[in-house]
């Protein structure tokens, strides 16, 4: 039999072309360079009083605007306050290492306030000082809450009962807040103006796919961007809410988080377990990445805009850390196997950076049993 491949082509096969090759290899020095540049330790672990407490799983985690408070929610049917002080050890100097601390949530956490419903989303209102926390729940209900006072002082039924995914603040105009539910919408809504009235209501999808996560330009920009269940981003520019100005199409299944890495681009997420970052100009593809597990479930996405690092958990119980050059991730760390009293297995359900510094980085990950993992990173000197 013939070999075409060899007859057509004088290299044979096993020969690769030197100048793919070349690339190759730079490629792989970089993505090296990039596992190099960090260093990153487990510096502590808080856990629940019940061993695998499924109905503990955290949904979300959020650090406020000042990055010393860390908010938490989920199924527990409570909002958690910590102090990063509390989570992060002291430094040892002398050494330059972290020690290592293992606390319980009632010892940990400074303060909770009960909710009345399962929690999806936690967001702190811009313009508050840290004092004003909006919450997505379970029974379609956002609520503001006043983290002084530890009350409810906004509260509106946006989604006739349905699940709400997500819930952001419009940074464009820091009065104008936003939900995505399982009803197909993604609601605008104003807290200053009493009623039942909307800003804005758009129905993305044509065949009314879920709404699971909504995220405004954190940059000022007019431009709001909807996740769908229907494998779509879907941006609006929220000056004229009737048709979007971007779509973005790439994902194979649900697409679950957006997240703006800066002012040009922006990082999806989906069930297809990849990350895709976007140009947020004209919605081309810029990248993807892949590693991590996930078919089914919320697993969280957070980016580190300072240092451009993502984050995301992982269904095989692992969270996972990627560099914004490198298609494949930098770090990995497991939270530990087995699954829940012979329920699901454990899997890794949110993830947030800390948005400060440059050379060192924190995040906090949170999972599907109700623990939480606190890692810091140092960027290596060369």
């Amino acid at each position: 039999m013939k070999n075409f491949s060899r007859q057509s082509n004088p290299q044979s096969p096993e020969v690769e072309n030197p100048n793919i090759q070349e690339e190759k290899t730079e490629q792989h020095i970089g993505e090296e360079r990039a596992r190099c540049d960090w260093e990153f330790t487990l510096s502590t672990v808080v856990t629940s009083s019940f061993a695998g407490a499924s109905t503990d799983t955290i949904g979300v985690i959020e650090f406020d605007p000042s990055d010393n408070l860390v908010v938490t929610g989920g199924i527990a049917r409570k909002i958690r306050v910590y102090s990063v002080k509390s989570l992060l050890p002291c430094e040892n100097r002398s050494h330059g290492e972290h020690n290592f601390k293992s606390l319980q949530h009632n010892n940990a956490c400074d303060y909770y306030i009960w909710t009345p419903a399962k929690l999806s989303s936690l967001r702190w209102k811009p313009g508050s000082s840290g004092r004003v926390l909006g919450s997505g729940d379970y029974d379609g209900v956002v609520t503001e809450y006043d983290l002084d006072r530890k009350i409810p002082i906004f509260e509106r039924d946006e989604h006739g009962g349905r699940r709400i995914w997500s819930v952001d603040y419009s940074h464009w105009d820091p009065f104008v807040g936003a939900s995505g539910s399982d009803d197909g919408t993604m609601q605008m809504w104003d807290p200053r103006c009493e009623g039942t009235t909307n800003v804005a209501k758009v129905r993305p999808s044509a065949g009314g796919a879920a709404v699971c996560c909504v995220e405004f330009n954190p940059f000022g920009g007019p431009l709001v961007t909807v996740g769908c269940a229907d494998r779509r981003a879907y941006g609006y520019d929220v000056r004229k809410m009737v048709d979007p100005v971007l779509i973005f199409d790439g994902h194979q299944k649900p697409l679950t988080y957006v997240r703006f890495l800066d002012e040009h681009m922006m990082v999806t997420s989906g069930t297809d377990g990849c990350l895709r970052l976007w140009s947020v100009h004209d919605a081309r593809m810029i990248r993807v990445y892949m590693g991590h597990m996930n078919t089914r479930n919320f697993v969280g996405l957070s980016v580190w805009r300072t240092g451009g690092l993502l984050g995301c958990g992982s269904e095989n119980n692992h969270v996972f850390v990627y560099d914004k050059r490198w298609g494949e991730p930098i770090w990995v760390h497991e939270f530990g196997g087995g699954s829940r009293d012979g329920c699901d297995p454990k899997f890794v359900s949110s993830v947030c950076w800390r948005q400060v510094d440059e050379n060192g980085c924190t995040l906090v990950a949170g999972g599907s049993d109700g623990s939480l993992r606190v890692i810091v990173g140092k960027r290596r000197a060369f």
